[in-house]
């Protein structure tokens, strides 16, 4: 197809901006010199306007069709932030930042849709406006939050929104996705146990935190074992534990402990919520002890819109042939689920072939990548507009 056929000629310009993204990865909203870079390149491009400083640092493109007659706007979405991980890839173009790494493939994503910028600017071959969104901070900072916090959907006048993860195991070409809840809510909470602390030889003479930590711990298991219903996903997980002392023989007077809980169902998540400060509050009490809850909510489910999935497939299926239109639904977040509960949409995973998973310290994007994922957000357009 023409889309394709494009992106090969155009495959090493956007893999050299993938692999300088790779060599200069900045964390959350820190992402100046990607998102300049991205402005600059849309502007060279020939965008209609280009916005600098979209929550924080985000950057937007706006392409016209070569008619309106539709009046409809289409958003593509990318992520540009990277992790604070050690790279170990021992690629030529390694991270030259100690300590930072494109270890989630954002690199790819953002060359492949100023790829799909690149063509859309140069042929406009649909009816409507295409909107190209850049996000910082998807690892952790809600950067999606807080593009749509600042009227983003209004002020551009998007109708739809797509995005696009690539996703390792997957082989390269091929395309998943499912209507419905795609990927978890993901919130995290910290737990204070406080006791009565003193000598590891004289427990009697003491309230044991550690010990009341254990069964919480133990007891927060039963929310998705005997809680929640067996066909709702739920995780709920304990990830770190802390006590104010580090001698073997003191019973320290405090544990703090913390994890995150991953839900696919509102309904859920808030039963969830009041569940685990329930089961902290009174296995506390029962021993003796005393505790606090401060629980957080993260990102939202990922929720695709069944009509505009089946779009996503269809353009999916023209590109490669290769999709999976119910695959299964994964208990890991994005924050682009704050997009879709503002506009219907839809998200899609494209392989990356046999690779370290992502946020590995030996993950690396698969270049042969760029093709198949720009002509999917090419294509979106394309399809979602048709040329008058």
């Amino acid at each position: 197809m023409p889309v394709k056929n494009r992106f090969a000629e155009l495959l090493p310009e956007i893999t050299a901006w993938r692999r300088d993204f790779h060599e200069h990865p900045e964390l959350l909203f820190d992402v100046h010199r990607t998102a300049a870079k991205v402005a600059d390149l849309l502007r060279d491009f020939g965008c209609d306007e280009v916005v600098e400083g979209i929550g924080r640092t985000g950057v937007v493109g706006v392409i016209k069709g070569k008619t309106d007659t539709s009046g409809r706007v289409i958003g593509l979405r990318a992520d540009m932030d990277a992790l604070p991980i050690i790279e170990q890839t021992g690629v030529p173009y390694a991270s030259k930042t100690p300590g930072k790494m494109h270890a989630c493939g954002h690199d790819g994503h953002t060359a492949m849709l100023l790829g799909a910028a690149k063509y859309l600017s140069e042929t406009r071959n649909f009816d409507g406006t295409a909107i190209v969104i850049f996000q910082p901070a998807e690892e952790g900072g809600g950067g999606g939050r807080e593009m749509v916090a600042d009227g983003m959907m209004d002020r551009f006048g998007i109708h739809e929104v797509y995005g696009m993860h690539n996703m390792p195991g997957i082989p390269v070409g091929h395309f998943a996705i499912r209507p419905g809840a795609l990927m978890a809510a993901a919130d995290q909470f910290d737990i204070t146990v406080t006791g009565k602390g003193g000598h590891a030889a004289k427990p009697h003479d003491c309230v044991d935190t550690t010990v009341v930590a254990a069964h919480i711990i133990v007891a927060l298991q039963t929310i998705a074992s005997r809680n929640v219903d067996p066909l709702k996903q739920v995780v709920v997980s304990v990830c770190t534990v802390q006590t104010d002392s580090t001698a073997h023989n003191v019973i320290p007077q405090v544990v703090k402990m913390k994890g995150t809980c991953r839900t696919m169902d509102h309904t859920v998540q808030d039963y969830v919520e009041r569940r685990i400060s329930e089961i902290v509050a009174g296995t506390a009490m029962a021993l003796g002890a005393t505790a606090t809850v401060n629980y957080q909510r993260g990102y939202p489910v990922t929720v695709n819109a069944p009509e505009n999935t089946d779009y996503a497939v269809e353009v999916a299926r023209a590109v490669s042939g290769q999709v999976d239109p119910d695959t299964p639904p994964l208990m890991g977040a994005e924050d682009f689920s704050f997009m879709l509960n503002e506009r219907p949409g839809a998200y899609i995973f494209v392989g990356n072939g046999d690779t370290a998973m992502v946020h590995h310290p030996a993950y690396n994007f698969d270049d042969n990548v760029i093709p198949f994922g720009a002509s999917w957000y090419a294509g979106m357009v394309e399809t979602r507009m048709p040329a008058a």
